[in-house]
Formats: structure tokens, C-alpha cells, sequence
């Protein structure tokens, strides 16, 4: 039923009880686990705040350890997994990665770090919304 499941993350406690479910899922069908992060580029904040390259810097490098801890988590329960990040609108990135590596389902959080969501909208929101691909999202408190 699924054999790639996508586990957009942005490494927060929020985002826990999603990718601990995606986990569990991907184990359930013995699935491959295609583990995003998104660098945001797109959002007012981020161009008012002008990031040279130092700050993108780190935030590739926190990205890439998000990615790589979420990969290893799937590789411990025997799974074959992928960490990728991506720069620019999340919900976009997020739709355009599952429909551009057939990925079956995504598994994401309802609510992550950034608090400009209330205002914006939720990523969830946006990809329930976009998608084509079967979404689960999941509440911080669901496991």
C-alpha cells in the first residue's frame, strides 16, 4: 500500500509525534522514509531579516542534522531512508518533493515552530490543501 512515505520535519518537539508516526507507518509497510527539511526563503521574515551567507549556513546545517537523525531513526528499525532539504516555500517544497518521487503518503505535524502560522496559515493546512497524495497530519499529543 505504501512504499515511500514522506516526513517533512522541522526538528521540533512539535514535530515529534508526526515523525514517530510516519516511523511506525513506514515500519508497518516496510516502507522507504523520505525524511525534508525546508529552508524557508520565501516568507517576509526571512527577506526583512536579510540572511547572508553565514546564517543559511546554519540553517543547512541544523536541516542536515534534522534529515540525518530522522534517517538513522528509520535505519535502526530496518528501514531505508533518505534526508533531503530544500530552500523555499515549505508547503510547496513539500508537495512538489512527493509528487516528484512517488511518494504514497506524507505524515506531518500540525503545528511546528514557526509562529507566524497564525497569521499565514499552517503548512499542514497548505499541503492538505495542494496535495494530491494522501496526508496524515498528526497533533503533538496524538502518541
Amino acid at each position: 500500500m505504501y512504499d515511500n512515505i514522506l516526513i517533512p520535519t522541522d526538528g521540533s518537539e512539535e514535530s515529534e509525534a508526526a515523525v514517530e508516526h510516519g516511523v511506525e507507518l513506514a515500519k508497518a509497510f516496510d516502507a522507504k522514509v523520505h525524511a525534508l527539511y525546508v529552508i524557508e526563503t520565501q516568507a517576509t521574515y526571512i527577506l526583512t531579516a536579510e540572511l547572508g551567507d553565514a546564517e543559511m549556513e546554519e540553517y543547512r546545517d541544523y536541516g542536515e542534522g534534522v534529515v540525518s537523525d530522522l534517517a538513522n531513526r528509520a535505519a535502526e528499525q530496518g528501514l531505508d531512508a533518505t534526508g533531503v532539504i530544500k530552500t523555499g516555500k515549505i508547503a510547496e517544497e513539500i508537495v512538489e518533493y512527493a509528487e516528484d518521487n512517488e511518494i504514497d503518503l506524507i505524515v506531518l505535524g500540525r503545528r511546528g515552530r514557526g509562529s507566524i502560522e497564525q497569521y499565514l496559515g499552517s503548512t499542514s493546512e497548505k499541503v492538505v490543501r495542494r496535495s494530491e497524495i494522501p496526508v496524515t497530519v498528526v497533533g503533538e499529543g496524538s502518541l
